[in-house]
């Protein structure tokens, strides 16, 4: 820890830097689980230095996705939970670029906040290295900046970016999708990341016990239960890249079905989706309820218990099925390719 830098005009100002050192060497043991043989650099530099393994890879294409946590932050201010927003933030990037086919190499992350707490801080990093471990990223570089009269003390806002690559020949494109082709749902962990300024209002959790444990949830509270941290799924759609030709992947965010899977359909298709099969979860059925929500708003709000759509032949479902099945996922046909001017058919 540095210790001979200290500045007490800034401290005056509401900046202790020092904090973000004593942050920085909690934190130290967490980033130390993500390091790949790829990182070329310890934290505390001014650039994370990385170095690409091109072995196997003909033309390397480089992908890259940003993003945040969004308003879910709220919940971990109100539970005073700290340890897994870093997953979501990691999952929402990861599981972009992996949609195009492409293997995570490393992360950076973005902390702003009103007041540097370092046990905070830490916890909130902790999440970020657990979704790099997950995704099989390294996390080779990050910013902690303390700025205080923009947010409250006791909150903060947390960003992410992730850098994968693909072989050019292998990028996951739309091209080949055809009529008869199957749709499998990967099942998500909860509500994921998005529509929580809805269900902010549906359950009026500044207001409201969100701690009480509920038997309609599991024995689960609100507030634990929509803490849930995003599902990656980086490790299993790998696995079946490697093995079944994948024609196409969604990421069900924000904007739910009709939103999502439409981006990665062509022109003159469209997903023809069997509603009964999809295996709802029970805060979803919830949140429609205390909000007398529409179940048309509902598909086009939220992930309905599934995280992540694959297309692939129908020739290959069941293989398909079996490689996701041996690499932990609860996979299962939700649907078809069809001809349609309509995207998507619920």
């Amino acid at each position: 820890m540095n210790t001979n830098s200290k500045s007490e005009a800034y401290a005056a100002a509401g900046v202790d830097i020092t904090a973000g050192y004593k942050a920085v060497e909690l934190m130290k043991q967490h980033i130390a689980k993500t390091m790949t043989k790829g990182v070329c650099s310890d934290v505390g530099g001014f650039g994370g230095l990385f170095e690409l393994d091109l072995e196997g890879i003909t033309k390397p294409v480089l992908v890259s996705g940003t993003d945040g946590v969004g308003t879910k932050l709220k919940l971990a201010f109100l539970m005073d939970k700290h340890d897994t927003v870093g997953i979501d933030c990691v999952a929402m990037c990861v599981n972009d670029i992996i949609c195009c086919g492409a293997k995570p190499l490393f992360f950076l992350d973005y902390i702003a906040c009103g007041k540097n707490i370092p046990e905070r801080i830490a916890d909130i990093v902790k999440g970020v290295c657990d979704g790099c471990v997950q995704s099989g990223a390294a996390l080779i570089g990050g910013e902690t900046a303390e700025m205080p009269g923009f947010y409250p003390e006791n909150e903060y806002d947390l960003a992410g970016y992730c850098t994968g690559i693909v072989d050019k020949t292998k990028i996951i494109d739309n091209k080949e999708m055809q009529e008869g082709d199957i749709i499998i749902a990967l099942p998500s962990s909860g509500v994921h990341s998005n529509g929580f300024s809805l269900v902010r209002k549906v359950f009026d959790v500044e207001n409201a016990d969100i701690k009480t444990p509920l038997e309609v949830l599991g024995g689960k509270s609100v507030g634990e239960t929509l803490l849930t941290p995003t599902k990656i799924y980086v490790k299993p759609v790998l696995a079946l890249l490697n093995k079944v030709k994948v024609k196409g992947i969604s990421h069900i965010t924000g904007g739910g079905f009709y939103e999502n899977i439409p981006r990665s359909i062509p022109d003159g298709l469209g997903a023809k989706i069997d509603k009964g099969s999809v295996k709802v979860l029970p805060i979803f059925r919830l949140i429609a309820e205390k909000g007398n929500i529409s179940e048309r708003d509902m598909f086009n709000t939220f992930n309905m218990g599934v995280g992540m759509s694959v297309v692939v032949p129908k020739e290959s479902a069941k293989e398909a099925l079996s490689i996701l099945h041996n690499n932990g996922e609860d996979a299962y046909i939700i649907g078809e390719i069809v001809k349609s001017e309509e995207k998507v058919i619920l």
